[in-house]
């Protein structure tokens, strides 16, 4: 596939992802509720989990009506993880894609209950009622959750978050730091891929491809955006660039050094594209692209 195939196949793929957050999103939440969930998921974001999800479908040859789903829900719960990342009780940052944080535009109080819907509403998206044009079967619909729940609670992002904020100012190993970004980054970025296949029927060989795939791309995130941190602008990242050195964070940069990281992040591209090709599976081309975009990626 070239890199004009791929960029129309992202450019779609996006854009029906963003209708349905538009469409599943309510704006009548009450008490400007829905205003703050659709203020902190619509209109920004690499909407990169998503993508993770189509491409994974594609290559399972799974149904792409309870992708769309996944790839809807999984959004919800990364924009509602960072909603609550960016409050003062945690990393207390104002700016997020770009913009002020939902926070500093709605208030704390009123982004905390956002985050709240917005989590339990990624449930609700991948439960619809069986009178649904595109119901998801209930047996996928039971494996979808139980995929998400595990990748976004005590397991995964949210234990890989207390462990985070636990370390602030404290050195870590190369393991101990490992553990953390697969928890708090990687296990989402994993669960997008993995939700993606069970929507299809795959082999269990090829089904541990894409999740040894997931994990090294999930880590990837994590290692790349370390290094962005600390070398690329705000204006760039649509954050607040060095936020990890002023808070004396430990990261991959920290630990490994510059070079090191980014010695770290080619090492898991090729761990990733490595899975893909020993997955036995022919439509892995988008996958493989999406790999290459996580590592090359300047935002």
């Amino acid at each position: 596939m070239n890199p004009s195939e791929f960029d129309l196949w992202m450019r779609a793929e996006l854009d029906t992802v963003e209708r349905a957050l538009q469409r599943w999103v309510p704006l009548t939440a009450p008490a400007g509720l829905g205003e703050a969930m659709r203020y902190g998921v619509l209109d920004g974001g690499k909407r990169l989990r998503p993508l993770l999800v189509m491409a994974a479908c594609e290559a399972a040859a799974g149904e792409r009506s309870a992708a769309l789903r996944a790839g809807v829900a999984v959004e919800l719960i990364h924009a509602y993880s960072l909603i609550h990342d960016d409050m003062p009780c945690m990393d207390n940052d104002v700016l997020r894609r770009g913009k002020p944080t939902v926070h500093v535009q709605f208030g704390e109080a009123k982004a905390m209950l956002a985050g709240d819907a917005m989590q339990a509403l990624a449930f609700e998206v991948l439960t619809p009622a069986a009178s649904d044009a595109d119901g998801v079967p209930p047996q996928l619909q039971a494996r979808l959750c139980g995929l998400l729940a595990r990748a976004a609670g005590h397991e995964g992002m949210a234990g890989g978050q207390a462990i985070d904020l636990a370390s602030i100012g404290m050195p870590l190993t190369e393991t101990q730091l490992r553990d953390m970004h697969r928890r708090k980054t990687g296990a989402l970025l994993q669960a997008s891929v993995l939700m993606g296949a069970a929507c299809g029927e795959l082999p269990a060989k090829a089904w541990e491809a894409l999740s040894l795939y997931g994990a090294a791309i999930g880590l990837a995130f994590q290692v790349v955006d370390d290094i962005l941190d600390v070398t690329q602008a705000s204006e760039t990242l649509g954050k607040t660039a060095g936020k990890d050195v002023g808070s004396n964070k430990p990261t991959y940069v920290s630990v490994l050094g510059l070079a090191g990281a980014q010695h770290q992040a080619q090492t898991l591209r090729e761990r990733a594209q490595d899975a893909l090709a020993g997955s036995g599976l022919r439509h892995t081309a988008r996958l493989s692209l999406l790999a290459d975009l996580v590592v090359d990626r300047q935002n």
